[in-house]
């Protein structure tokens, strides 16, 4: 029986002595947690699982987490988690991002070329890898542009399959749009350039003849807000 208990109180005292696991996987998930930009509520945060042979010293304080250097965040990272106090190891664990947003996907093939409504197109909720830049989130902007290249049945729309329109043409009459402290000024202008939606232009003041530059933001109006 004595025999028996010594050798529990040795294994206590010996499991007592080795990190948990889960506190290591806590700890890199806690770190790409708080790097995500703030607001940002429907991400999931995947820790891969660790070899369960695994024996750290158990830390004398909190974990440190973090990126190597030079490394930035992306959708599957490895996060250094390491102990400098009372023990000194680092363990790399794979950590994978995903964001869970609404998309517009194509309810049949489309050609290269072809203009979109909102009826060729389908909203659905995804899990998509990272923090989902770059996809398509209004679909009033299928008005304004163009496919660059052919899409099949289901693809998820992103900004780059869009081709925007041309909504300034050189030696158009413009308004000029300045925006500040809530306080909007409208004024006469001449596009110096050919501009699609969204791109910068440069555009000359009617009344003061200065050059300025701005972006295409509707049909015949530049912003010019510095």
């Amino acid at each position: 029986m004595l025999g028996a208990a010594l050798c529990l109180g040795t294994a206590v005292a010996a499991a007592a002595a080795i990190e948990p696991l889960e506190s290591i996987r806590s700890a890199a998930q806690a770190f790409v947690r708080s790097e995500m930009p703030p607001g940002q509520s429907d991400i999931v945060i995947t820790v891969a699982r660790l070899d369960p042979r695994l024996r750290l010293a158990r830390c004398g304080g909190p974990l440190e987490a973090s990126l190597l250097a030079g490394v930035r965040m992306q959708s599957q990272v490895s996060v250094a988690v390491g102990c400098h106090r009372g023990a000194d190891w680092t363990l790399y664990v794979p950590v994978t991002t995903q964001s869970r947003i609404r998309v517009w996907a194509l309810r049949t093939p489309e050609a290269q070329g072809a203009r979109l409504g909102e009826g060729d197109v389908v909203a659905e909720t995804r899990l998509v890898g990272g923090l989902a830049v770059g996809y398509l989130t209004d679909v009033t902007a299928l008005a304004h542009s163009t496919l660059r290249h052919p899409l099949p049945a289901g693809a998820v729309l992103t900004a780059d399959d869009l081709l925007p329109d041309f909504m300034v043409r050189q030696g158009q009459q413009v308004v000029l749009i300045a925006s500040a402290a809530g306080v909007q000024v409208r004024a006469s202008g001449l596009a110096l350039q050919d501009g699609r939606l969204g791109a910068l232009v440069r555009v000359q003041n009617a009344s003061s003849a200065r050059v300025v530059q701005g972006v295409v933001a509707d049909e015949g109006v530049v912003d010019v807000t510095p």
